[in-house]
Protein backbone atom coordinates (compact mmCIF):
# COMPACT_ATOMS: atom_id res chain seq x y z
CA UNK A 1 0.00 0.00 0.00
CA UNK A 2 1.60 3.66 -1.23
CA UNK A 3 1.21 6.23 1.78
CA UNK A 4 -0.71 9.64 1.07
CA UNK A 5 1.33 11.71 -1.42
CA UNK A 6 1.74 13.90 1.57
CA UNK A 7 3.08 11.42 4.03
CA UNK A 8 5.64 10.98 0.99
CA UNK A 9 6.40 14.21 0.69
CA UNK A 10 6.82 14.80 4.55
CA UNK A 11 9.37 12.28 4.54
CA UNK A 12 11.50 13.24 1.75
CA UNK A 13 15.19 13.90 2.24
CA UNK A 14 15.86 17.36 0.19
CA UNK A 15 19.07 19.02 -0.18
CA UNK A 16 20.41 22.21 0.37
CA UNK A 17 18.63 24.39 -2.20
CA UNK A 18 21.85 25.90 -3.18
CA UNK A 19 22.99 22.13 -4.07
CA UNK A 20 19.72 21.80 -6.32
CA UNK A 21 20.77 25.17 -7.97
CA UNK A 22 24.01 24.30 -8.44
CA UNK A 23 23.66 21.11 -10.86
CA UNK A 24 21.72 23.64 -13.07
CA UNK A 25 24.76 25.55 -13.13
CA UNK A 26 23.03 28.51 -10.64
CA UNK A 27 25.49 30.23 -8.06
CA UNK A 28 23.86 31.00 -4.39
CA UNK A 29 24.29 34.90 -5.40
CA UNK A 30 21.55 34.45 -8.06
CA UNK A 31 18.94 32.88 -5.16
CA UNK A 32 16.64 34.38 -2.94
CA UNK A 33 15.65 32.59 -0.05
CA UNK A 34 12.26 32.29 1.11
CA UNK A 35 12.26 29.84 4.42
CA UNK A 36 14.58 26.64 3.76
CA UNK A 37 13.21 25.00 0.68
CA UNK A 38 11.80 27.40 -1.42
CA UNK A 39 13.87 29.69 -2.91
CA UNK A 40 13.40 32.84 -6.31
CA UNK A 41 16.34 33.13 -8.99
CA UNK A 42 16.96 35.95 -9.78
CA UNK A 43 16.00 37.89 -13.36
CA UNK A 44 20.01 38.13 -13.89
CA UNK A 45 20.18 34.55 -14.23
CA UNK A 46 18.90 34.79 -17.62
CA UNK A 47 21.62 37.35 -19.11
CA UNK A 48 24.58 35.25 -16.75
CA UNK A 49 23.26 31.76 -18.36
CA UNK A 50 22.89 32.08 -21.88
CA UNK A 51 26.91 31.58 -22.64
CA UNK A 52 25.58 28.11 -21.98
CA UNK A 53 24.55 24.73 -23.93
CA UNK A 54 21.61 25.02 -25.05
CA UNK A 55 19.11 21.90 -23.43
CA UNK A 56 17.17 19.78 -25.31
CA UNK A 57 13.18 21.30 -24.74
CA UNK A 58 11.01 18.48 -24.02
CA UNK A 59 6.67 19.03 -23.59
CA UNK A 60 4.63 17.00 -21.49
CA UNK A 61 1.02 17.02 -23.07
CA UNK A 62 -1.93 14.09 -22.90
CA UNK A 63 -4.82 12.42 -24.08
CA UNK A 64 -8.27 14.47 -23.36
CA UNK A 65 -8.36 14.16 -19.98
CA UNK A 66 -11.00 12.58 -17.86
CA UNK A 67 -12.76 14.44 -15.16
CA UNK A 68 -10.54 12.54 -12.96
CA UNK A 69 -6.85 13.55 -14.23
CA UNK A 70 -4.79 11.22 -16.20
CA UNK A 71 -1.50 12.17 -14.15
CA UNK A 72 0.44 14.48 -16.40
CA UNK A 73 2.18 16.27 -13.32
CA UNK A 74 3.45 13.29 -12.09
CA UNK A 75 4.19 12.11 -15.29
CA UNK A 76 6.33 15.26 -15.88
CA UNK A 77 8.15 14.76 -12.46
CA UNK A 78 8.87 11.66 -13.23
CA UNK A 79 10.38 11.77 -16.24
CA UNK A 80 12.71 14.93 -14.88
CA UNK A 81 13.91 12.22 -12.08
CA UNK A 82 14.19 9.59 -14.41
CA UNK A 83 16.63 11.51 -17.24
CA UNK A 84 18.64 12.69 -13.85
CA UNK A 85 18.59 8.19 -13.24
CA UNK A 86 20.36 7.73 -16.97
CA UNK A 87 23.16 10.38 -16.86
CA UNK A 88 21.34 13.24 -18.23
CA UNK A 89 20.47 16.51 -15.96
CA UNK A 90 17.40 17.48 -16.42
CA UNK A 91 15.32 20.48 -14.43
CA UNK A 92 11.72 20.39 -14.42
CA UNK A 93 8.96 23.55 -14.84
CA UNK A 94 5.97 23.77 -14.09
CA UNK A 95 2.87 25.76 -13.35
CA UNK A 96 1.77 26.94 -9.46
CA UNK A 97 -1.63 25.19 -8.96
CA UNK A 98 -4.16 27.27 -8.16
CA UNK A 99 -5.99 27.03 -4.12
CA UNK A 100 -9.42 27.36 -6.06
CA UNK A 101 -9.13 23.63 -7.47
CA UNK A 102 -6.52 22.63 -4.30
CA UNK A 103 -9.55 23.31 -2.16
CA UNK A 104 -12.04 21.90 -4.60
CA UNK A 105 -12.25 18.53 -6.06
CA UNK A 106 -9.33 18.60 -8.30
CA UNK A 107 -6.84 18.80 -4.89
CA UNK A 108 -3.28 20.40 -5.73
CA UNK A 109 -0.89 19.71 -8.48
CA UNK A 110 2.35 18.61 -7.20
CA UNK A 111 2.53 15.52 -8.85
CA UNK A 112 1.74 12.18 -6.76
CA UNK A 113 3.30 9.33 -5.24
CA UNK A 114 7.15 9.00 -5.28
CA UNK A 115 6.56 11.22 -8.86
CA UNK A 116 6.12 14.80 -6.44
CA UNK A 117 7.59 18.33 -6.00
CA UNK A 118 8.70 18.79 -2.27
CA UNK A 119 7.27 20.57 -0.30
CA UNK A 120 3.92 19.53 -1.64
CA UNK A 121 2.24 21.23 1.18
CA UNK A 122 4.26 24.73 0.38
CA UNK A 123 3.60 24.24 -3.34
CA UNK A 124 -0.11 23.75 -2.94
CA UNK A 125 -0.84 26.63 -0.86
CA UNK A 126 1.04 30.38 -0.84
CA UNK A 127 4.64 29.38 -2.23
CA UNK A 128 5.97 32.94 -1.93
CA UNK A 129 3.25 34.56 -2.71
CA UNK A 130 2.98 35.24 -6.83
CA UNK A 131 -0.28 34.43 -7.37
CA UNK A 132 -1.25 36.87 -4.44
CA UNK A 133 0.83 39.35 -6.22
CA UNK A 134 -1.04 38.76 -9.19
CA UNK A 135 -4.63 39.15 -7.57
CA UNK A 136 -3.70 42.34 -6.35
CA UNK A 137 -2.24 43.76 -9.07
CA UNK A 138 -5.21 43.01 -11.16
CA UNK A 139 -7.75 44.01 -8.45
CA UNK A 140 -5.35 47.25 -7.93
CA UNK A 141 -6.15 47.86 -11.71
CA UNK A 142 -10.15 47.35 -11.00
CA UNK A 143 -9.62 49.98 -8.52
CA UNK A 144 -8.19 52.96 -10.41
CA UNK A 145 -10.86 51.66 -13.25
CA UNK A 146 -13.80 52.51 -11.04
CA UNK A 147 -12.11 55.62 -9.20
CA UNK A 148 -11.53 56.81 -13.08
CA UNK A 149 -15.57 56.42 -13.30
CA UNK A 150 -15.79 58.30 -10.27
CA UNK A 151 -13.47 60.75 -10.80
CA UNK A 152 -15.17 61.93 -14.13
CA UNK A 153 -14.35 59.43 -16.40
CA UNK A 154 -11.96 61.25 -18.62
CA UNK A 155 -11.28 58.36 -21.36
CA UNK A 156 -14.36 58.14 -22.46
CA UNK A 157 -15.20 54.93 -21.27
CA UNK A 158 -18.89 53.29 -21.54
CA UNK A 159 -20.12 51.96 -18.49
CA UNK A 160 -21.28 49.58 -20.08
CA UNK A 161 -18.79 48.16 -22.45
CA UNK A 162 -15.94 47.57 -19.29
CA UNK A 163 -14.30 44.39 -19.69
CA UNK A 164 -12.19 44.26 -16.68
CA UNK A 165 -14.00 42.46 -13.50
CA UNK A 166 -11.93 41.35 -10.15
CA UNK A 167 -10.43 38.48 -9.39
CA UNK A 168 -9.58 36.02 -6.40
CA UNK A 169 -8.02 32.37 -5.89
CA UNK A 170 -11.01 30.57 -4.33
CA UNK A 171 -13.84 28.88 -6.12
CA UNK A 172 -16.77 31.10 -5.24
CA UNK A 173 -19.89 30.90 -7.34
CA UNK A 174 -21.19 33.42 -5.71
CA UNK A 175 -18.90 35.78 -7.04
CA UNK A 176 -19.77 35.40 -10.23
CA UNK A 177 -21.62 38.24 -10.71
CA UNK A 178 -21.54 41.48 -7.93
CA UNK A 179 -22.85 44.92 -8.45
CA UNK A 180 -20.73 47.26 -7.23
CA UNK A 181 -20.53 51.35 -5.74
CA UNK A 182 -23.73 50.67 -3.78
CA UNK A 183 -24.29 52.65 -1.15
CA UNK A 184 -23.93 56.67 -0.95
CA UNK A 185 -22.78 58.90 -3.35
CA UNK A 186 -19.41 58.37 -2.58
CA UNK A 187 -19.03 55.19 -2.84
CA UNK A 188 -19.00 54.70 -6.55
CA UNK A 189 -20.57 54.14 -9.63
CA UNK A 190 -23.38 51.48 -9.48
CA UNK A 191 -22.63 48.72 -12.04
CA UNK A 192 -22.89 44.80 -12.75
CA UNK A 193 -19.20 42.97 -12.50
CA UNK A 194 -17.91 39.76 -11.29
CA UNK A 195 -15.56 38.29 -10.23
CA UNK A 196 -12.83 35.41 -11.88
CA UNK A 197 -10.45 32.64 -10.07
CA UNK A 198 -6.86 34.27 -10.36
CA UNK A 199 -5.56 31.76 -12.70
CA UNK A 200 -7.98 33.28 -15.11
CA UNK A 201 -6.93 37.19 -14.75
CA UNK A 202 -4.94 38.24 -18.03
CA UNK A 203 -2.22 39.73 -15.46
CA UNK A 204 -1.59 36.23 -14.54
CA UNK A 205 -1.34 35.27 -18.53
CA UNK A 206 0.96 38.28 -18.99
CA UNK A 207 3.59 37.18 -16.13
CA UNK A 208 3.85 33.71 -17.45
CA UNK A 209 4.61 35.28 -21.22
CA UNK A 210 6.37 38.29 -20.67
CA UNK A 211 10.58 37.81 -21.00
CA UNK A 212 11.66 40.76 -18.82
CA UNK A 213 10.67 43.49 -16.24
CA UNK A 214 10.39 45.73 -18.93
CA UNK A 215 7.98 44.07 -21.18
CA UNK A 216 5.99 42.89 -18.58
CA UNK A 217 5.71 46.70 -17.91
CA UNK A 218 4.61 47.31 -21.30
CA UNK A 219 1.98 44.86 -21.65
CA UNK A 220 0.53 45.76 -18.66
CA UNK A 221 0.05 49.03 -20.32
CA UNK A 222 -1.58 47.35 -23.12
CA UNK A 223 -4.39 46.14 -21.13
CA UNK A 224 -7.97 46.85 -22.73
CA UNK A 225 -10.13 47.74 -19.81
CA UNK A 226 -13.06 48.30 -21.64
CA UNK A 227 -14.18 50.64 -24.77
CA UNK A 228 -15.71 53.89 -25.57
CA UNK A 229 -19.22 54.19 -26.85
CA UNK A 230 -17.22 54.31 -30.54
CA UNK A 231 -15.66 51.47 -29.79
CA UNK A 232 -12.17 52.67 -28.84
CA UNK A 233 -9.92 50.81 -26.73
CA UNK A 234 -9.61 52.23 -23.54
CA UNK A 235 -6.22 51.07 -21.83
CA UNK A 236 -4.87 50.66 -18.64
CA UNK A 237 -1.81 52.94 -19.51
CA UNK A 238 -4.87 55.65 -20.56
CA UNK A 239 -6.13 55.16 -16.75
CA UNK A 240 -3.06 55.37 -14.86
CA UNK A 241 -2.66 51.32 -13.59
CA UNK A 242 0.21 49.63 -15.63
CA UNK A 243 2.96 51.39 -13.47
CA UNK A 244 2.08 50.45 -10.07
CA UNK A 245 0.68 47.26 -11.47
CA UNK A 246 4.55 46.30 -12.63
CA UNK A 247 5.70 47.33 -8.82
CA UNK A 248 3.52 44.85 -6.90
CA UNK A 249 4.57 42.05 -9.86
CA UNK A 250 8.10 42.62 -9.91
CA UNK A 251 9.35 39.81 -7.57
CA UNK A 252 6.57 37.71 -8.51
CA UNK A 253 8.38 37.76 -12.18
CA UNK A 254 11.42 36.07 -10.67
CA UNK A 255 10.67 32.19 -11.09
CA UNK A 256 10.48 30.01 -7.91
CA UNK A 257 13.10 27.30 -6.89
CA UNK A 258 12.02 23.73 -5.62
CA UNK A 259 13.19 19.80 -6.41
CA UNK A 260 11.35 16.64 -6.68
CA UNK A 261 11.82 13.30 -4.30
CA UNK A 262 14.95 12.71 -5.92
CA UNK A 263 16.11 16.12 -5.75
CA UNK A 264 15.74 16.86 -9.45
CA UNK A 265 15.60 20.78 -10.03
CA UNK A 266 12.21 22.69 -10.41
CA UNK A 267 10.94 25.76 -11.17
CA UNK A 268 7.52 25.92 -10.26
CA UNK A 269 6.63 29.54 -11.72
CA UNK A 270 2.97 30.79 -12.99
CA UNK A 271 -0.40 29.48 -13.13
CA UNK A 272 -2.35 30.63 -16.23
CA UNK A 273 -6.06 28.95 -16.69
CA UNK A 274 -5.91 26.09 -18.77
CA UNK A 275 -9.70 26.46 -21.26
CA UNK A 276 -9.35 30.91 -21.73
CA UNK A 277 -5.50 31.02 -21.40
CA UNK A 278 -2.40 29.45 -22.61
CA UNK A 279 -2.40 27.05 -19.45
CA UNK A 280 1.59 26.66 -19.08
CA UNK A 281 4.42 27.98 -17.16
CA UNK A 282 6.62 31.13 -17.70
CA UNK A 283 8.53 32.11 -20.01
CA UNK A 284 11.11 33.28 -17.69
CA UNK A 285 11.75 30.00 -15.90
CA UNK A 286 12.15 28.29 -19.40
CA UNK A 287 14.07 30.99 -20.47
CA UNK A 288 16.44 30.30 -17.18
CA UNK A 289 16.11 25.95 -17.54
CA UNK A 290 16.75 26.05 -21.37
CA UNK A 291 20.59 26.31 -19.89
CA UNK A 292 20.59 24.60 -16.92
CA UNK A 293 21.80 21.15 -17.97
CA UNK A 294 21.17 18.48 -20.98
CA UNK A 295 17.02 18.83 -20.99
CA UNK A 296 14.16 20.92 -19.80
CA UNK A 297 10.92 19.31 -18.83
CA UNK A 298 7.92 21.16 -19.07
CA UNK A 299 4.02 20.68 -18.71
CA UNK A 300 1.07 22.03 -20.82
CA UNK A 301 -2.62 22.24 -19.70
CA UNK A 302 -4.95 19.34 -20.82
CA UNK A 303 -5.03 17.09 -23.92
CA UNK A 304 -2.93 18.05 -26.78
CA UNK A 305 -5.70 19.93 -28.35
CA UNK A 306 -5.83 22.88 -25.67
CA UNK A 307 -2.09 23.04 -23.60
CA UNK A 308 0.31 21.61 -26.26
CA UNK A 309 -1.11 23.70 -28.82
CA UNK A 310 -0.81 26.92 -26.96
CA UNK A 311 2.50 26.02 -25.91
CA UNK A 312 3.32 25.94 -29.98
CA UNK A 313 1.38 28.73 -31.21
CA UNK A 314 1.38 31.51 -28.25
CA UNK A 315 4.54 30.23 -25.88
CA UNK A 316 7.20 29.39 -28.26
CA UNK A 317 6.35 33.07 -30.23
CA UNK A 318 6.69 34.98 -27.20
CA UNK A 319 10.18 32.99 -25.77
CA UNK A 320 11.70 31.94 -29.07
CA UNK A 321 12.66 28.71 -27.81
CA UNK A 322 11.78 25.52 -30.11
CA UNK A 323 10.77 22.30 -28.93
CA UNK A 324 12.92 18.89 -29.06
CA UNK A 325 9.89 16.59 -28.63
CA UNK A 326 6.64 15.66 -26.82
CA UNK A 327 5.53 13.61 -24.85
CA UNK A 328 1.22 12.31 -24.61
CA UNK A 329 0.28 10.47 -21.67
CA UNK A 330 -2.26 7.97 -22.15
CA UNK A 331 -3.82 6.19 -19.14
CA UNK A 332 -5.78 3.02 -19.92
CA UNK A 333 -8.72 4.41 -18.28
CA UNK A 334 -8.75 7.57 -20.22
CA UNK A 335 -8.97 5.70 -23.69
CA UNK A 336 -11.89 3.15 -22.25
CA UNK A 337 -14.21 6.59 -21.53
CA UNK A 338 -13.37 7.47 -24.79
CA UNK A 339 -15.02 4.21 -26.44
CA UNK A 340 -18.28 6.11 -24.90
CA UNK A 341 -19.41 2.93 -22.82
CA UNK A 342 -18.68 4.52 -19.32
CA UNK A 343 -19.28 7.75 -17.21
CA UNK A 344 -16.49 9.15 -15.29
CA UNK A 345 -17.67 12.16 -12.26
CA UNK A 346 -14.90 12.97 -10.21
CA UNK A 347 -15.26 12.32 -6.78
CA UNK A 348 -16.86 9.67 -7.47
CA UNK A 349 -15.94 5.59 -7.39
CA UNK A 350 -14.80 4.36 -11.37
CA UNK A 351 -16.86 1.97 -12.80
CA UNK A 352 -16.47 -1.41 -12.42
CA UNK A 353 -16.93 -1.99 -16.05
CA UNK A 354 -14.11 0.12 -16.65
CA UNK A 355 -11.87 -1.53 -14.58
CA UNK A 356 -12.77 -5.05 -16.02
CA UNK A 357 -10.15 -6.29 -18.74
CA UNK A 358 -10.95 -5.24 -22.11
CA UNK A 359 -8.43 -4.45 -24.73
CA UNK A 360 -10.96 -3.16 -27.71
CA UNK A 361 -12.47 -0.79 -25.54
CA UNK A 362 -8.36 0.78 -25.62
CA UNK A 363 -8.98 0.07 -29.44
CA UNK A 364 -12.27 1.85 -29.90
CA UNK A 365 -10.97 4.92 -27.80
CA UNK A 366 -7.60 5.20 -28.93
CA UNK A 367 -9.23 7.32 -32.05
CA UNK A 368 -8.28 9.97 -28.97
CA UNK A 369 -4.86 9.27 -28.64
CA UNK A 370 -4.34 8.68 -32.16
CA UNK A 371 -5.46 12.21 -32.73
CA UNK A 372 -3.26 13.93 -30.11
CA UNK A 373 -0.56 12.24 -31.51
CA UNK A 374 -1.50 13.67 -35.43
CA UNK A 375 -1.60 17.00 -33.43
CA UNK A 376 2.03 17.07 -31.90
CA UNK A 377 2.99 16.58 -35.48
CA UNK A 378 0.90 19.06 -37.24
CA UNK A 379 3.87 21.42 -35.38
CA UNK A 380 7.12 19.05 -36.87
CA UNK A 381 7.56 17.60 -32.99
CA UNK A 382 8.52 13.91 -32.17
CA UNK A 383 5.70 12.77 -30.33
CA UNK A 384 6.59 9.34 -27.47
CA UNK A 385 3.59 8.09 -25.74
CA UNK A 386 3.52 7.76 -22.48
CA UNK A 387 1.44 4.71 -20.53
CA UNK A 388 1.05 5.60 -17.31
CA UNK A 389 0.00 2.43 -15.36
CA UNK A 390 -2.30 2.41 -12.48
CA UNK A 391 -2.37 -0.93 -10.56
CA UNK A 392 -5.73 -1.84 -12.16
CA UNK A 393 -4.53 -2.34 -15.04
CA UNK A 394 -3.89 -5.19 -17.75
CA UNK A 395 -0.89 -6.04 -19.88
CA UNK A 396 -3.53 -6.52 -23.05
CA UNK A 397 -4.35 -3.23 -22.16
CA UNK A 398 -1.23 -1.63 -22.12
CA UNK A 399 -0.50 -3.82 -25.51
CA UNK A 400 -3.40 -2.44 -27.09
CA UNK A 401 -2.33 1.50 -26.27
CA UNK A 402 1.91 0.42 -27.41
CA UNK A 403 0.35 -1.02 -30.83
CA UNK A 404 -1.73 2.59 -31.40
CA UNK A 405 1.19 4.30 -30.75
CA UNK A 406 3.25 2.04 -32.99
CA UNK A 407 0.93 2.39 -35.93
CA UNK A 408 0.99 6.29 -35.65
CA UNK A 409 5.09 5.87 -35.69
CA UNK A 410 5.30 7.04 -32.20
CA UNK A 411 7.29 5.84 -29.75
CA UNK A 412 5.96 4.59 -26.30
CA UNK A 413 6.80 3.39 -23.35
CA UNK A 414 5.32 1.58 -20.09
CA UNK A 415 5.95 3.68 -16.68
CA UNK A 416 4.95 3.23 -12.75
CA UNK A 417 6.65 6.39 -11.75
CA UNK A 418 4.22 6.66 -9.11
CA UNK A 419 4.86 4.11 -7.51
CA UNK A 420 8.99 4.06 -8.27
CA UNK A 421 9.83 7.31 -8.95
CA UNK A 422 12.67 7.86 -11.49
CA UNK A 423 13.09 4.29 -11.52
CA UNK A 424 9.63 3.27 -13.29
CA UNK A 425 10.26 5.54 -15.71
CA UNK A 426 13.24 4.56 -17.62
CA UNK A 427 12.04 3.48 -20.52
CA UNK A 428 10.34 6.59 -21.03
CA UNK A 429 13.74 8.57 -20.53
CA UNK A 430 15.27 6.81 -22.83
CA UNK A 431 12.31 7.23 -25.39
CA UNK A 432 12.49 10.83 -25.44
CA UNK A 433 16.41 11.06 -25.58
CA UNK A 434 16.19 9.47 -28.81
CA UNK A 435 13.47 11.34 -29.91
CA UNK A 436 15.04 14.41 -29.14
CA UNK A 437 18.36 13.41 -30.45
CA UNK A 438 16.43 12.93 -33.31
CA UNK A 439 18.44 15.18 -36.58
CA UNK A 440 16.44 18.41 -37.25
CA UNK A 441 13.43 18.15 -39.63
CA UNK A 442 12.18 14.62 -38.59
CA UNK A 443 8.81 15.07 -38.84
CA UNK A 444 9.36 18.36 -40.93
CA UNK A 445 11.03 20.85 -38.53
CA UNK A 446 9.05 22.75 -35.73
CA UNK A 447 6.53 24.68 -37.50
CA UNK A 448 3.38 27.19 -36.24
CA UNK A 449 0.13 26.24 -37.28
CA UNK A 450 -0.38 29.58 -38.86
CA UNK A 451 1.08 32.58 -39.58
CA UNK A 452 1.28 36.03 -37.83
CA UNK A 453 -0.59 37.64 -41.18
CA UNK A 454 -3.41 35.31 -40.95
CA UNK A 455 -6.81 37.00 -40.26
CA UNK A 456 -8.38 35.48 -36.83
CA UNK A 457 -10.87 33.68 -38.55
CA UNK A 458 -8.57 31.95 -40.51
CA UNK A 459 -6.86 31.40 -37.08
CA UNK A 460 -9.84 30.11 -36.17
CA UNK A 461 -10.50 27.85 -38.46
CA UNK A 462 -7.46 26.19 -39.25
CA UNK A 463 -6.98 25.26 -34.99
CA UNK A 464 -10.88 24.24 -35.12
CA UNK A 465 -10.21 21.97 -38.51
CA UNK A 466 -6.72 20.50 -38.05
CA UNK A 467 -6.19 20.66 -34.62
CA UNK A 468 -9.97 19.92 -33.10
CA UNK A 469 -11.79 17.72 -36.06
CA UNK A 470 -14.49 19.99 -36.65
CA UNK A 471 -16.01 20.48 -40.47
CA UNK A 472 -15.80 24.42 -39.92
CA UNK A 473 -17.23 26.99 -37.63
CA UNK A 474 -20.05 29.13 -36.74
CA UNK A 475 -20.11 32.39 -35.80
CA UNK A 476 -22.98 34.09 -33.45
CA UNK A 477 -23.52 37.53 -34.33
CA UNK A 478 -21.78 39.30 -31.60
CA UNK A 479 -18.89 37.15 -32.22
CA UNK A 480 -18.69 38.14 -36.02
CA UNK A 481 -19.05 41.91 -34.76
CA UNK A 482 -16.17 41.48 -31.94
CA UNK A 483 -13.67 39.64 -34.80
CA UNK A 484 -14.43 42.81 -37.08
CA UNK A 485 -13.86 44.95 -34.36
CA UNK A 486 -10.21 43.69 -33.42
CA UNK A 487 -9.00 43.61 -36.94
CA UNK A 488 -10.04 47.05 -37.23
CA UNK A 489 -7.96 47.70 -34.12
CA UNK A 490 -4.70 45.99 -35.22
CA UNK A 491 -4.81 43.04 -33.24
CA UNK A 492 -5.42 41.08 -36.40
CA UNK A 493 -2.03 39.71 -35.82
CA UNK A 494 -2.11 38.38 -32.66
CA UNK A 495 -2.10 34.02 -32.01
CA UNK A 496 -5.93 32.27 -31.00
CA UNK A 497 -6.34 30.87 -27.69
CA UNK A 498 -9.68 29.37 -28.26
CA UNK A 499 -11.27 28.38 -24.68
CA UNK A 500 -13.30 25.37 -24.90
CA UNK A 501 -14.36 22.46 -22.68
CA UNK A 502 -11.06 20.23 -22.22
CA UNK A 503 -12.90 17.07 -21.66
CA UNK A 504 -13.47 16.43 -25.47
CA UNK A 505 -11.44 17.67 -28.96
CA UNK A 506 -15.13 19.29 -29.22
CA UNK A 507 -16.55 21.90 -27.53
CA UNK A 508 -19.63 19.37 -26.48
CA UNK A 509 -17.83 17.93 -23.44
CA UNK A 510 -19.86 14.82 -23.68
CA UNK A 511 -18.10 13.89 -27.09
CA UNK A 512 -15.73 11.22 -26.49
CA UNK A 513 -12.58 9.93 -28.49
CA UNK A 514 -12.37 11.90 -32.00
CA UNK A 515 -15.71 13.63 -33.23
CA UNK A 516 -16.15 13.59 -37.11
CA UNK A 517 -19.12 15.91 -38.30
CA UNK A 518 -19.58 18.85 -35.70
CA UNK A 519 -18.98 22.24 -36.34
CA UNK A 520 -17.00 24.67 -33.55
CA UNK A 521 -19.85 27.67 -32.74
CA UNK A 522 -18.08 30.77 -31.47
CA UNK A 523 -20.85 32.76 -29.24
CA UNK A 524 -18.31 35.16 -28.14
CA UNK A 525 -14.32 36.76 -28.77
CA UNK A 526 -12.00 38.64 -26.39
CA UNK A 527 -9.24 40.28 -26.33
CA UNK A 528 -6.33 39.99 -24.41
CA UNK A 529 -3.79 42.51 -25.75
CA UNK A 530 -1.65 42.49 -22.72
CA UNK A 531 -1.40 38.79 -22.74
CA UNK A 532 -1.11 39.38 -26.80
CA UNK A 533 -3.82 36.91 -28.16
CA UNK A 534 -7.46 37.33 -28.82
CA UNK A 535 -9.78 33.88 -27.36
CA UNK A 536 -12.85 32.84 -28.53
CA UNK A 537 -15.75 31.40 -26.15
CA UNK A 538 -17.11 28.48 -27.37
CA UNK A 539 -19.61 26.90 -25.18
CA UNK A 540 -20.68 27.78 -21.54
CA UNK A 541 -16.69 28.77 -20.05
CA UNK A 542 -16.92 29.31 -16.56
CA UNK A 543 -14.05 31.62 -15.48
CA UNK A 544 -14.97 31.23 -11.12
CA UNK A 545 -15.24 27.50 -10.48
CA UNK A 546 -17.53 26.55 -7.47
CA UNK A 547 -17.35 24.42 -4.43
CA UNK A 548 -18.87 21.20 -5.08
CA UNK A 549 -21.06 19.21 -2.27
CA UNK A 550 -17.42 17.91 -0.57
CA UNK A 551 -14.75 19.70 -1.30
CA UNK A 552 -11.50 19.14 -0.05
CA UNK A 553 -11.61 22.34 1.87
CA UNK A 554 -13.70 19.85 4.95
CA UNK A 555 -10.46 17.63 4.99
CA UNK A 556 -7.66 19.89 5.03
CA UNK A 557 -6.69 20.48 8.88
CA UNK A 558 -4.19 20.54 10.89
CA UNK A 559 -3.00 18.71 13.40
CA UNK A 560 -1.83 18.67 17.39
CA UNK A 561 1.58 19.21 16.48
CA UNK A 562 0.85 21.92 13.41
CA UNK A 563 1.28 19.65 10.65
CA UNK A 564 -1.13 20.20 7.97
CA UNK A 565 -3.31 16.34 7.27
CA UNK A 566 -5.52 15.53 4.80
CA UNK A 567 -3.94 18.12 1.61
CA UNK A 568 -3.50 16.26 -1.62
Amino acid sequence: MIPRDLHIAQAASLKPLDDVAAAMGIGSHLLEAYGEHVAKIKLAAIEELAGRPRAKYVVVSAVTPTPLGEGKTTTTVGLGQALCRIGRQATVAIRQPSMGPTFGIKGGAAGGGYSQVVPMDVLNLHLTGDFHAVTAAHNLLSAVLDNHLFQGNASGLDPHAITWRRVLDVNDRALRNVIVGLGSGTDGIPRQTGFDITAASEVMAIFALARSLQEMRERFGRIVVGYTPQGTPVTAEDIGGAGAMTVIMRDALKPNLMQTLENTPVLVHAGPFGNIAHGNSSVVADLIGIHGGDFLVTEAGFGADMGAERFFNIKCRASGLVPDAAVVVATVRALKAHSGRHRIAAGRPLPAALLAENPDEVHIGGANLRKQIENIRLHGVSPVVAINAFPGDHPSEHAAIAEIAREMGARVAVCTHFTDGGRGAGELAEAVADAADEPAGADGGFRFLYPDSADLREKIETIATRVYGAEGVDYDRTASRQLDTYEANGYGHLPVCVAKTHLSLSSDPSLRGAPTGWRLPVREVRASVGAGFIYPICGDMRTMPGLGATPAAHLVDIDREGNIVNLS
